[in-house]
């Protein structure tokens, strides 16, 4: 299961955060529970959490159905150096 996610991660869900210089990196997956984090312009993004929930949780739960209970974010948001959108601008 493990591999699969890291999968969908690359060939789907990577490329498009690419495009605001993110990156999303599988951390591990344990009862249900996908733990991610989140780097560059990610990384302290204001929309970090609808990209995860919209984007990202959604994705992983139409590949993988009810093996998915949800996704937790891992990122320490505060060391963002770098984010596409910020909360202050």
């Amino acid at each position: 299961m493990r591999r699969r996610i890291m999968q969908v991660l690359e060939k789907e869900i990577n490329p498009y955060v690419a495009s605001h210089g993110g990156q999303i990196h599988f951390e591990d997956f344990v009862d249900g529970n996908v733990y991610l984090r989140m780097s560059g312009g990610c990384q302290g993004c204001s929309s970090a959490s609808a990209t995860l929930k919209q984007g990202v949780e959604r994705a992983l739960k139409e590949a993988f159905g009810d093996a998915i209970n949800q996704i937790v974010d891992m990122t320490d948001h505060a060391k963002g150096s770098n984010p596409y959108h910020s909360a202050s601008k």
